[in-house]
């Protein structure tokens, strides 16, 4: 039997109408960092996805990066969840939330008072980051975390899975690619650490390992998943010589946690580096849960993948911001809208719900 993209699918307890995922995408509309209406609405309408991926949610407010970046560490946040689940489970869908702290990728104008910015390292990430109080700024150099900073982030990671449960979430995938924290402690361009936490592969994943291990006590292995982007260069990160047995470590540590997929971050479509074909094809076959393929597919190239078992699962990420129809479309072969590059991040409806 062929497989295809309207081929459901099993994902841990879940049962998923088709292949297609909607990609977690930053989109800047949660003001005050707390979920509202508009974005309930904004999700609903793309509940044909067999499983929606929420935006990247901070599990603390250390971790809030971005201009009006979501959290998930307040009663309020949850309260504003709560709507958004509850939009996307009436229209019939399932939805997980991807917990992102973004380690040094902040600045204080975006962050609450008695915040601090902090990474494996005292290094700041190249580029700037946008404010909405000043406009561009440079990145400012993080505190190194210490013991105490670390214990304290991954016990945050797993009291924002418990928060997600409660908002209504079927799951969380952790941010563990792009350069935000768990990346951060990954990649050696970011983790100069010489103790227990940086250096060798065992302890660069250690972070990682750790956070999903407090995940999975917390709300259970089969409602989390987690995003990599091995040869990925965002935020300042950058390949090296390990890469591909750092990779297949964490992965074999992920089977012993028993984590439901893993999440591919593949922007060579968009002109970053390509991804080794060896180590994919070494982390399908090594990983025992499911397995998300992204990056730049189109109906084509996502149903001869499925069908050839390079992975169980295809995310996209542009399309459905410009297509709340995406699935219909895909189905039925239609054209597909372009996005307006220039509302991705703006507050407000246009260029969000008004597609």
């Amino acid at each position: 039997m062929t497989t295809t993209l309207f081929t459901p699918i099993t994902l841990g307890k879940l049962q998923l109408k088709n292949r297609i995922v909607m990609a977690p995408l930053t989109r800047c509309r949660a003001t005050g960092n707390v979920p509202n209406q508009l974005m309930a609405k904004y999700y609903g309408l793309r509940a044909d996805a067999g499983l929606l991926i929420a935006e990247g949610t901070s599990p603390s407010a250390n971790g809030l990066g971005y201009a009006r970046q979501p959290g998930l560490f307040t009663d309020e946040q949850v309260n504003g969840w709560q709507k958004v689940t509850g939009s996307v489970h009436q229209a019939g869908g399932k939805i997980f939330v991807q917990l992102m702290h973004t380690g040094r990728v902040s600045h204080p104008a975006n962050m609450q008072p008695g915040t601090k910015i902090i990474a494996p390292s005292a290094l700041a990430a190249p580029g700037e980051m946008w404010t909405d109080s000043n406009g561009l700024q440079p990145y400012p150099v993080p505190t190194e975390m210490s013991e105490a900073d670390i214990a304290l982030a991954i016990a945050e990671y797993a009291a924002g899975a418990k928060r997600a449960i409660e908002a209504g979430f079927d799951g969380i995938e952790l941010h563990a690619a792009n350069g935000y924290l768990i990346d951060q402690f990954l990649n050696t361009a970011t983790n100069k650490r010489t103790d227990r936490w940086g250096g060798s592969i065992e302890n660069r994943i250690r972070f990682a390992v750790e956070v999903a291990k407090a995940a999975a006590s917390a709300i259970g292995a089969e409602h989390i998943g987690m995003r990599i982007s091995p040869y990925g260069v965002f935020n300042g990160t950058a390949a090296d010589t390990e890469m591909d047995a750092m990779y297949e470590s964490l992965v074999a540590r992920l089977n012993e946690i028993g984590l439901v997929y893993i999440h591919i971050v593949d922007h060579s479509a968009m002109g970053a580096p390509d991804v080794s074909p060896t180590l994919k094809a070494a982390i399908r076959a090594a990983f025992k849960g499911r397995y998300i393929l992204s990056g730049g597919y189109d109906l084509a190239r996502a149903n001869a993948d499925l069908d050839a078992g390079r992975g169980d699962l295809v995310a996209f990420g542009r399309p459905f911001i410009s297509n709340p129809d995406l699935v219909e479309k895909l189905r039925a072969g239609s054209e597909l809208t372009p996005p307006d590059f220039d509302t991705f991040y703006t507050p407000g409806e246009k260029g969000y719900t008004d597609y």
